[in-house]
């Protein structure tokens, strides 16, 4: 792996020497735009909307839309808002991870020490497993202020970007029923399953088998095969009744194991 950052996390006095490491990676293919015709490569140009004509990067500027009339940015006006480019990743306090709601989670990275960062790297690892802490903090990547979050992850230190607050939506748009219309009866039988169907969660029984099967038709049209149609499955319900779709996979379900 090739480090994108390199910096150092602070908590009080302390300075640990690290590197950043991208955590995850795609598992979506990348195609390319055609022309249907000869298969030639789609390209994009940057036209002018009124005449139609190419503009050149050099005469491309930014603006932002206010109130319906363009308030254009330079360069310095970007560098005036910019964040203070520091090559720390400041801790400010230490919160319960659980405390933190999943919606805020972003990118993950791995951190890795660097130089003389191994000794103050691993105190900090082994602190936060023992009060089952985290960090939040912030650092600035590609010129933008992230808030981000320090924890342990397996045996090393990962740091996840988190969403700001003002970047989450409100859910009271959302319509939900009028009132709550669930016979006790039901709740019984939809913990039941919920319990039948509980297990340890392993991520790895879980793959991305569409971009599997995508590769070998891929494959097989390089040799000239034709791939088979895939037959649409059409799922009706037997019932409406909830009681009845209960039970019935609660049945479904022991019969299977």
């Amino acid at each position: 792996m090739r480090s994108i950052w390199t910096g150092a996390i602070g908590f009080g006095l302390v300075t640990i020497p690290v590197k950043l490491y991208s955590a995850t990676e795609s598992s979506t293919l990348d195609f390319d735009m055609l022309d249907k015709k000869d298969h030639a490569r789609i390209h994009f140009k940057r036209v002018n909307e009124h005449t139609g004509k190419e503009v050149a990067w050099g005469n491309i500027v930014k603006g932002y839309d206010l109130n319906g009339k363009y308030v254009v940015l330079t360069d310095d006006d970007f560098a005036a808002a910019s964040p203070e480019k520091t090559k720390r990743i400041e801790l400010f306090q230490f919160v319960k991870e659980s405390e933190i709601d999943s919606i805020y989670y972003d990118t993950a990275y791995y951190l890795e020490p660097d130089k003389s960062g191994g000794k103050p790297y691993m105190l900090l690892m082994e602190a936060l497993k023992k009060t089952g802490m985290a960090g939040v903090g912030s650092f600035v990547l590609r010129n933008k202020e992230n808030l981000a979050v320090v924890k342990v992850h397996e045996n090393i230190l990962m740091v996840n970007k988190i969403r700001f607050h003002s970047e989450i939506r409100s859910t009271k748009d959302i319509t939900l029923p009028a009132k709550n219309t669930i016979k006790p009866g039901e709740l019984k039988m939809a913990l039941a399953l919920i319990e039948q169907m509980s297990e340890k969660f392993d991520i790895s029984a879980y793959k991305d088998t569409y971009s599997d099967e995508l590769m070998k038709l891929i494959k097989a049209k390089a040799k000239g095969a034709k791939p088979k149609a895939t037959v649409l499955r059409v799922v009706h319900k037997q019932t409406t009744d909830l009681m009845e779709q209960l039970k019935a996979s609660l049945g479904k379900r022991k019969k299977a194991s």
